[in-house]
């Protein structure tokens, strides 16, 4: 059996985010039991040396150049949203359509060369045309929905443009619903996007897989280091961690800081954008940019808060900081998926939405050293349990051998 697998990031190395972490994992674990020919777009900032260090993980791996973001002035947005109503297809999708990358992928199909196409991540569905699926196995992993995304972020009131993202959100639906039909098979990472998904096609087509942890990038702390340090973790130019790291910085952090003098917080993440760089200003805050190590920054601190108010399915930043044992304080949207704090299951987390919340979970931790303990060694449980990226690469590998046509 042979395998096509899409994915317009180029995913190496998977340390970047949560799109090339998943991608890579999910990729290397399926190429150890079937042939895998990965088709990928990559940007002037993939080196050679990554390339071949991809290279060694596929059967064949075949790159694109990927297109130019294009910054655009009014006339050429109002142009976008017409081609959008016109069309259906979301700009963020439309612009990473590289016709020579779909030209070989078509002539791939016509000639029979695979078994299995999966597309990796929601963005790479432009590439599979809906009458595949009557020929061979067609897969999308969403990883979240974007309807979802969309819904919520005008309903926290985050959105950078809600006047675009209310127009834009009926669209996205029935884009996201016609887009589900044209698969053998829809992939998602939590409960909550089953549910959605479930709006859009038959039950049968959807298949849970969660994300993972690679054990050995995040080993299990030594010890407690105990004292009153913050840690957040995630990729600093996203948006739903630009909001999370302000949220904490300027609300979460003062609040605790007038209990706790010498509270501090490190913001541990590539790529900080202006807003957060700012915070490092603030009394007690540290912006660090890139780090060699995560584990390192995660089993320093005390407490690790992820406070994200939007942004959907399973957060691998969460997973991590189960995994390394550091005790976790998230929000609903950080937890999505993970039973934490249900009463069928030991405690490995606390909960908070509200500042006021955060403010008592956070001081709960830091005056109880059994607290702790209890947490970081349920958490790291269940990581090894549940969340291990060989355990679910072969749930996957399985998924999309599959035969369903």
């Amino acid at each position: 059996m042979k395998i096509l697998m899409i994915s317009s990031t180029f995913p190496y190395p998977p340390t970047r985010g949560g799109t090339w972490n998943r991608t890579f994992n999910l990729l290397a674990r399926v190429a150890k039991e079937y042939p895998v020919t990965l088709v990928a777009q990559r940007s002037p900032e993939v080196t050679d040396d990554q390339v071949e260090a991809l290279r060694q993980f596929v059967d064949e791996l075949v790159l694109f150049p990927r297109p130019p973001e294009v910054t655009y002035g009014l006339v050429g947005k109002l142009k976008n949203v017409g081609q959008f109503l016109w069309d259906g297809t979301p700009p963020n999708v439309r612009f990473l359509h590289s016709q020579v990358m779909q030209d070989w992928i078509d002539q791939a199909v016509k000639s029979k060369k695979f078994d299995v196409i999966t597309a990796e991540h929601h963005a790479n569905e432009v590439f599979i045309r809906p009458e595949w699926k009557n020929q061979l196995t067609t897969v999308i992993d969403v990883h979240s929905s974007v309807y979802r995304t969309c819904k919520n972020q005008l309903e926290t009131g985050i959105s950078s443009n809600p006047w675009r993202d209310r127009l834009f959100l009926p669209l996205l639906r029935r884009y996201e619903q016609q887009t589900m039909q044209d698969f053998s098979c829809v992939v998602v990472t939590t409960d909550e996007d089953v549910k959605q998904m479930q709006e859009f096609v038959p039950s049968d087509k959807i298949h849970l897989i969660a994300n993972g942890v690679d054990l050995e990038t995040f080993p299990y702390r030594n010890g407690d280091p105990e004292g009153h340090h913050l840690v957040f973790v995630g990729s600093l130019d996203y948006f739903v961690n630009i909001d999370a790291a302000i949220f904490l910085g300027t609300e979460i952090l003062p609040a605790l800081q007038e209990k706790y003098s010498n509270a501090t917080l490190t913001l541990v993440g590539a790529k900080p954008c202006a807003e957060v760089l700012a915070l490092a200003e603030r009394p007690g805050i540290k912006v660090t940019g890139s780090v060699p190590s995560v584990a390192e920054y995660l089993h320093h601190a005390t407490v690790a808060v992820m406070p994200l108010r939007t942004g959907f399915g399973m957060k691998l930043k969460t997973l991590e900081a189960l995994a390394a044992g550091v005790p976790l304080v998230g929000s609903d949207r950080a937890l999505e998926g993970i039973e934490v704090d249900s009463s069928n299951v030991p405690l490995r987390a606390l909960r908070a939405n509200q500042v006021s919340e955060y403010v008592e979970a956070i001081s709960r931790l830091f005056e109880d050293a059994t607290l702790r303990n209890t947490l970081s060694q349920n958490g790291r449980a269940l990581i090894e349990q549940e969340y291990t990226w060989d355990y679910l690469g072969k749930q996957y590998t399985q998924l999309i051998t599959q035969k369903f046509v």
